[in-house]
């Protein structure tokens, strides 16, 4: 299973659409999921021309869920501010 495959697999047509970016039955994070699927064919644009994605995740629990990919917290290793000392 890719998570970049053009097709939706079978599993995302039960897919309920989580509010907060975790699964509505556990509050597992995405990182827990057991299958991951990203509709990257059909982006949505925002009104600031920025792009989101459906991302679907199946849960440890069984629930399937979809929220936006904007709606993904901020990651902990990214856009992190570096000091002088880290570029040299």
């Amino acid at each position: 299973m890719d998570a970049f495959e053009p097709i939706p697999p079978e599993w995302t047509a039960k897919a309920i659409h989580a509010h907060q970016f975790c699964c509505p039955t556990c509050q597992a994070s995405s990182m827990e999921a057991k299958r991951v699927w990203i509709n990257r064919r059909s982006p949505v644009y925002g009104e600031d021309r920025s792009r989101k994605w459906q991302e679907f995740y199946e849960c440890e629990c069984s629930t399937v869920w979809w929220a936006w990919s904007s709606d993904r917290p901020p990651s902990p290793w990214g856009d992190r501010e570096r000091g002088l000392d880290d570029l040299f």
